[in-house]
Order: C-alpha cells, then structure tokens, then sequence
C-alpha cells in the first residue's frame, strides 16, 4: 500500500487488532490526512480539526501521537520522504551502466514519483517551507542528499568539466531542477513534470566532460 494513501478507517467492535496495531494504523491515518489537508488548504490554514476529520480520528488521539501541528506534520514529511529516498536508491541500479542511463533513471523516478502523488509534491516542493525553520531544515537536508545521489552517479565514471567540485555541480543541478518542478506543481500541471526529463538528463550531459559514459 502507498504509505500516503489514506487507510481504511478500523472496524468498529472487537477487530482482534492489538494495541500496537491500533496505534500504529491511527497514526498513519493522521500522517496520511496531514499531507492531504496541508496540500489542500495550505499549511498556514491547514487545522488539526481538519485533519481529525479527515482521518477520522478523535483529538484526544491525536494528541496521544503529537505534540501539535507542526509535530504532525514533520513526522509526515519524514515518513514520506523516506519513501522517496529509498525510490531513488532503487532506481540507480548496476553502477557498471553509463553514467548518463544511471543519471536518466534517477530523473525518471523523481518526476514520475511527483507527477504520481500531488499531495507530496505540493507539500515536498511548496508547503514545507510554510512550516517553519525544522521544516525547511529537513527540506535542505534532503536536497542535499538527493544531490550527493547524483553526484556519486556521474562521478564513478565521468567528470564534471573543468575539474568542478561534484557535488557543487550536482547541488547547481539540483536547484536548478527544483525551480523547474516548484514552477509546474504550482501551476498545477503535474503532467508535465515527466516531459522535462529529456531536458535535464541533457542538461547534465552538457556538464560533463567528453567521454562515451562508461567507466
């Protein structure tokens, strides 16, 4: 199951679920309706009571699980974004493949990965920076290290030209790609997002020094 998919609420009586079950699903409920009304609403306007109606659960839980809003919403970010980063793990594949099919693999999970799930997108590109500085915090956090993926991807087997610094390339990438993205999640066009792929592969194509991409 998608872990940003809202669950179906619990089954009323003597479901034979334990405790830790319970809490467990209750909790990814919440997690699940944070992103949800945060991508919805905006997090400025985004509510606890929102939440609680989306996911169907009591305030009184709620608060068994975060301390408030903001907890609720670092933690959902947290889990989602794990998600994320094990997607691009996966999708780099043999390092003894050119470096431009590992690089081209990397742009196509995060773009299909974002273009697949709006909520994250809105949230993982725009709202978390409404969120306050731990928030903004673990968005640079993962910026770089989503940029230390690609800079191990060109750097066993390629060079950036000029002798640049891999991972001062790769970060410039990096933002450069992430202004590109912001602008088609805001727009609301997340078709699109697939469609720049092409561009940003031949982008870091451009970056490299000349060389045929194997090792």
């Amino acid at each position: 199951m998608d872990p940003d998919t809202l669950p179906a609420p619990l089954p009323r009586g003597n479901h034979g679920l334990s405790r830790e079950d319970v809490s467990a699903a209750q909790r990814a409920r919440l997690l699940t309706g944070m992103l949800e009304v945060v991508a919805e609403n905006g997090y400025a306007a985004a509510t606890v009571g929102a939440v609680l109606s989306r996911a169907h659960i009591s305030r009184q839980t709620f608060y068994e699980h975060f301390a408030d809003k903001q907890d609720c919403f670092l933690a959902a970010f947290d889990r989602s974004a794990d998600t994320f980063a094990a997607l691009i793990a996966r999708s780099i594949g043999s390092l003894k493949d050119p470096v431009l099919f590992r690089v081209d693999r990397i742009f196509e999970a995060y773009l299909d990965a974002l273009a697949a799930n709006p909520v994250n997108a809105r949230v993982f590109m725009i709202e978390i920076y409404a969120a306050g500085y731990p928030a903004v915090s673990r968005r640079l956090a993962r910026s770089e290290a989503f940029a230390m993926v690609l800079a191990d991807a060109v750097t066993i087997g390629r060079r950036w030209r000029g002798g640049l610094d891999p991972l001062f390339v790769a970060r410039a990438v990096t933002g450069a790609v992430s202004g590109l993205v912001t602008e088609r999640i805001d727009a609301g066009d997340f078709e699109a997002l697939p469609g720049l792929r092409e561009r940003i592969v031949g982008l870091v194509a451009g970056l490299l020094e000349d060389g045929d991409g194997h090792r």
